[in-house]
């Protein structure tokens, strides 16, 4: 199976690819960007912004494993060290590049009145209490909030 994602293939770094969201996130009139690495590596950037007057955390991660695991899954036999830091590398890199890119479009939306801030964010609403986006606590609930 080949892999057929948009940006599979990016040469542009992970850090200028992050470096081009906090410019476009400031431009929308975020406050307090911040990343979150693990291991050494980044995997969120998180950042507050005012929505009617409140100011709201939200976090974007960057699921790098799953790339990862993804690309590595194209091999027929066990990948070679070589493949998989190469494999990780590209993976940091088409996440972030992804990040940059759907971060982007939605600030047109945005800009454009075709969509609200929060309309296109929510999902990334950072709960503080339980230290997880709004998505993967609706998840971790099983939609329970959506269905009544």
């Amino acid at each position: 199976m080949k892999v057929n994602i948009k940006n599979y293939t990016s040469t542009v770094q992970a850090d200028k690819s992050v470096s081009r969201i906090e410019s476009i996130l400031v431009e929308m009139g975020a406050e307090r960007i911040h990343k979150g690495y693990k291991d050494g590596k980044l995997e969120s950037i998180s950042f507050s912004m005012k929505v009617q007057d409140q100011l709201i955390p939200f976090q974007l991660p960057a699921q790098v494993e799953v790339i990862e695991k993804l690309f590595l899954g194209q091999y027929k036999y066990r990948a070679t060290e070589v493949q998989k830091r190469t494999a990780r590398e590209q993976a940091e890199r088409t996440a972030w590049k992804l990040i940059q890119e759907w971060v982007h479009i939605q600030s047109s939306m945005i800009k454009m009145q075709q969509a609200e801030f929060l309309e296109v964010f929510l999902p990334y609403v950072y709960r503080v209490e339980q230290q997880t986006t709004f998505f993967k606590s609706l998840k971790e609930s099983n939609y329970k909030a959506l269905l009544n």
